[in-house]
This record gives structure tokens, C-alpha cells and sequence, in this order.
């Protein structure tokens, strides 16, 4: 058992590397399989297809980046400055060629939207929605409905980082998004903690 979970780990750690590298369509079963040093056999024991690899590898980045930004947010204080923390985290992450390649431009087009916006959700969703949900909590920001607002906030953050992935200036445009996030955030603060803070 502890080998056939070696051998998994090891495809799919290679599966991240090459997809990241060289694209969905550039690379092979037969170069994972190589790199992680296996047989294809063992391959097909573990994945049933190149598709199945690349969902088993974008959902090893998506566990990284939440481990990542859970940790972030974890060591921060007041439910303002988790927020803070999470955004910058995930600004971070955002600069990361995996999570550039994998998730953001090439999930969509081999996992079709709809399975690409549900493995999203399993993931960051419920980390943005337990910030916001905190946020509203403490009286930080106006209690506006959590559902919707999870929803509008999420929905910015998966735009700027598309924005990011897709620019020729890619740090210089993180720190576009993160201002206007952090703007679009000291938005909804109700009037007394903005007063503070």
C-alpha cells in the first residue's frame, strides 16, 4: 500500500511539473511516466487517462495553495487582517507558474468549466466564504447576505487572477489587483471600524 501511494505521489508530482512546463497538449503519459520513473503500466494503475492526471495534478496545487493561505491566515490576528493576509497570500500564489499553467489557464479548457469551477470551489471558496462570514461576524463589514457576497468577492479574485496569469507584467499587475481588491474591501466596511482601522 505504502508503495502504490509512493508511485501515486511520485506521478502526480511529475504530472505538475511537465503540465506546468509544457502544457496540457505538450506533454505525454509516456514523459510522466519516465520522469516519476515508472511504468506506463503503473500509470494506468493509478490514472485512467492523461485527463485523470491532470485532475489529480490540479487538485495537488489547489491543496498546496490552501494549505499555504490557510497558514497565512491562521497567523494573523483580527478578522481585518486575516483578510489582509489571505489576499496577499493568494496574490502570491497567483505569481506561481503551477498555479498560472494549471488552474487558471489550462483547468477550464481540460476539465470543462463547469467540473473546473466545482474543483475551485472545493477548494478556495470555502476559505474566501469563512473569512467574509468572520468578517460580517465581528461587525467589520456591513452585513450584507454571506452567500452573495462570498460570491462577488470570489468572483473578483478568480478574475484578477486570469488578469494576472495572462499579463506580460505579471508582478506589476498582481499589485494592481491587490490594490483595488483591498479598495473594493475598505468598501464595505461599516463606518465605525473604518473610522478605526
Amino acid at each position: 500500500m505504502e508503495y502504490s501511494e509512493t508511485t501515486r505521489r511520485a506521478l502526480v508530482d511529475s504530472a505538475v511539473e511537465l503540465f506546468t512546463e509544457r502544457g496540457y497538449a505538450g506533454t505525454s503519459l509516456d514523459e510522466i511516466a519516465r520522469a516519476a520513473r515508472v511504468t506506463k503500466g503503473a500509470l494506468y494503475h493509478h490514472f485512467g487517462g492523461k485527463q485523470a492526471l491532470f485532475e489529480a495534478a490540479f487538485e495537488e496545487v489547489e491543496r498546496r495553495v490552501t494549505e499555504r493561505i490557510s497558514s497565512m491566515i491562521a497567523d494573523a490576528g483580527d478578522p481585518w487582517t486575516r483578510m489582509l493576509a489571505g489576499l496577499s497570500g493568494f496574490l502570491e500564489v497567483c505569481l506561481e507558474p503551477s498555479y498560472q499553467r494549471i488552474v487558471v489557464q489550462q483547468g477550464p479548457a481540460v476539465m470543462g468549466w463547469e467540473c473546473w469551477r466545482e474543483a475551485e470551489e472545493r477548494s478556495t471558496y470555502g476559505m474566501v466564504r469563512l473569512v467574509v462570514g468572520q468578517l460580517i461576524e465581528q461587525g467589520e463589514i456591513e452585513p450584507l447576505p454571506l452567500e452573495a457576497l462570498t460570491r462577488v468577492v470570489y468572483g473578483a479574485m478568480s478574475a484578477g487572477a486570469t488578469t494576472i496569469a495572462g499579463s506580460p507584467e505579471p508582478r506589476t499587475t498582481s499589485e494592481e489587483v491587490g490594490r483595488c481588491m483591498e479598495r473594493v474591501m475598505a468598501g464595505l466596511r461599516t463606518s465605525g471600524t473604518a473610522a478605526a482601522g
